[in-house]
């Protein structure tokens, strides 16, 4: 605070506005439209702004070479920084690498995609990888399944059992009736461990061709194999596992056996990339998105069962056309492997939707519990 009076107001210069002269309005225009030719000496004339049409009463068309955001660069201006660089950021979807959630990513399907999305992970797997999965299924699913099928007609005793009834009519068990059915289970249950061993390294080696390609690796078919031989063992022991607990289920009534099907079929996936408790994080994956899972593992299913009951009826009929024991002459034994063969390789659509409709639906399971995506799958598989 002080006593003196304020300073006097400095008196205006010649030709500028005092305090009390009346306010100038800058930007303003005339009656014509026109802006003011002067309003102090030294300031340059207003006028509108670069892109103003009066005629139109707002901006009018930008001037040419413009655009947004800028491709070079802002403009050169005043002042020390001078043009900048222009940054316009990542694109819309994009997201830091390792992050764990990409919506565009090929093998997980994100939260909410829904059964498009799984559709359409499924199609693009496929179309990636058929060169790989093909001969990988010939070779380890669908030539076991014939070989072994030709094993057991060339062993079905009924043919021999049939005529021994129509020699002795007597309502008596054939004489080697115990001996037949005996060999005949030592080789339907020997045949189906070995076939189930062979199968594994299939699901093996097309589970890491799938998840390979879909992080843009190369999956070729030998690194594959090896790949399946070195991690087959495991997954066979699971495997058998799980069909003896689905067995039970089925041996108690039809629809325990439906449950724990559905419910452990998380197992092998599970196994291949997590490598530890797969039952039980195969009934927790089922029961936490029951109707999810249920749905996927339903499709799958149903293709699986149709393409069999197909296989099998016509295999059936084409065996049966050929005589009751085919394999007594050289002509007949050789339509009846044509016959087995044929009919294997159409089931080749049912082993593709299973092994490739599973792994989907195991990689979307995983994106409902925490972000992954195809890259931490791949580095999981080894």
């Amino acid at each position: 605070m002080t006593d003196q009076p304020p300073p006097p107001t400095p008196p205006s210069g010649p030709g500028e506005p005092g305090p009390s002269d009346p306010t100038v309005s800058y930007g303003s225009s005339g009656p014509a439209g026109d802006m003011p030719s002067e309003v102090r000496p030294g300031v340059p004339p207003a006028g509108p702004p670069p892109g103003w049409d009066p005629a139109q009463g707002g901006w009018g068309p930008p001037p040419p070479g413009w655009t947004f955001p800028p491709t070079g660069g802002y403009p050169p201006g005043p002042g020390p920084y001078g043009a900048q660089p222009w940054y316009p950021g990542q694109p819309v979807g994009w997201y830091p690498p390792g992050y764990g959630f990409d919506p565009n990513d090929p093998l997980v399907t994100p939260r909410g995609a829904g059964l498009a999305g799984w559709f359409a992970r499924c199609g693009g797997a496929l179309r990636r990888g058929w060169r790989q999965l093909v001969p990988l299924m010939l070779l380890t699913q669908v030539l076991p399944a014939a070989v072994l099928s030709v094993i057991a007609l060339g062993i079905d005793p009924t043919a021999k059992w049939d005529a021994q009834i129509g020699a002795d009519p007597t309502p008596a068990l054939p004489d080697t009736f115990a001996a037949d059915l005996a060999g005949l289970l030592v080789v339907a249950i020997g045949g189906s461990l070995l076939v189930g061993l062979v199968q594994a390294v299939g699901w093996a080696a097309g589970s890491w061709v799938i998840t390979q390609q879909a992080s843009g690796q190369p999956g070729s078919l030998d690194v594959a194999l090896r790949y399946g031989l070195r991690r087959a063992l495991g997954l066979w022991g699971w495997t058998l596992l799980i069909s003896v607990i689905a067995g039970i289920g089925f041996c108690c009534c039809v629809l325990p056996g439906i449950y724990l099907t559905f419910a452990l079929s998380m197992a092998g996936p599970v196994y291949l990339f997590e490598r530890h408790n797969p039952i039980g994080r195969s009934f927790r994956m089922f029961h936490d998105r029951l109707g999810l899972l249920l749905g996927r593992v339903a499709l799958v299913a149903l293709a699986v069962v149709v393409v069999n009951v197909v296989t099998n009826v016509l295999e059936g009929a084409g065996t049966t056309a050929i005589g009751t024991d085919p394999l007594t002459s050289p002509g007949t034994a050789v339509a009846a492997v044509a016959v087995i063969g044929v009919t294997a390789a159409l089931a080749l659509p049912a082993h593709l939707a299973q092994l490739i409709g599973l792994l989907v639906t195991y990689a979307e399971q995983r994106a409902h519990e925490a972000p992954v995506n195809t890259a931490v799958l791949a580095a999981e598989l080894g």
